[in-house]
Formats: C-alpha cells, sequence, structure tokens
C-alpha cells in the first residue's frame, strides 16, 4: 500500500513533496511513509496492517507550533462520527474529520489541504 501511496505523492503533488521515504521496515513490509515537504515539515502516513486504522499526522511544531492529523484511534467518543477525528493546529484542539476511508484518496485530501496551507503561508 505504501508504494502506491509514495507514487501518488511524488507524482501528483511534486509541488508539495520535496522526497519520500518509507520508515520502519519488517519482513520487507514498510511501517509507515514520511514525506517531507518542500517547506521543511514532514507528513508520516500510517496505516494498520489490517487497513482498519490510520494515521496522517502532520508535524510542523518546529516550524510554526503547529500539528494537524486526521486518525481515528478511539479516543475522542464526543465526536459526533466517532472514531474519525482530526487535530486542528494541536493535540488539544480536536474535531469532526472528513477524510475519505480510501487510503489513497485520503492521501489526496491530506496533500490537497497541506498544498493549500503552504501556499497561504507563503503568499
Amino acid at each position: 500500500m505504501y508504494n502506491a501511496l509514495e507514487r501518488i505523492a511524488l507524482d501528483e503533488f511534486n509541488d508539495v513533496i520535496k522526497e519520500s521515504r518509507q520508515i520502519g521496515r519488517r519482513a520487507a513490509v514498510s511501517l509507515k511513509l514520511r514525506l517531507r515537504i518542500h517547506d521543511g515539515t514532514i507528513l508520516d502516513v500510517w496505516l494498520s496492517p489490517d487497513g482498519t486504522r490510520y494515521s496522517f499526522h502532520w508535524e510542523q511544531r518546529a516550524k510554526r507550533g503547529l500539528i494537524h492529523r486526521h486518525d481515528n484511534a478511539p479516543d475522542h467518543p464526543h465526536i459526533i462520527i466517532h472514531p474519525k477525528h482530526f487535530h486542528n493546529g494541536n493535540d488539544a484542539a480536536v474535531e469532526e474529520s472528513y477524510i475519505p476511508d480510501d487510503p489513497a484518496d485520503a492521501l489526496r485530501y491530506v496533500l490537497s489541504f497541506i498544498r493549500a496551507q503552504t501556499r497561504a503561508n507563503n503568499g
């Protein structure tokens, strides 16, 4: 799965992605995909082996003091579409997430958000 996601990132979002690598290979299977954004921030993509859990974590704390993460950890039952949720700026700012369920569409969703945010920060 990470190979296909890496191709999407590099082919469709080359204006956003500087480089990529798959991390934590165990038995020839990657544990996550790390995408380095042109602005120096990082997007980590993690998918559980069975496809039921995920995290799309855009780490920007060193650059802007922010994080943005879509995940479905069951830790915010007050969110109406639990367990899907979005950390909007920091771990405490939790709201509904409308990220698509398909991993390829989810990556496009997140990278489109990053594209818009990095353009806004540079403009």
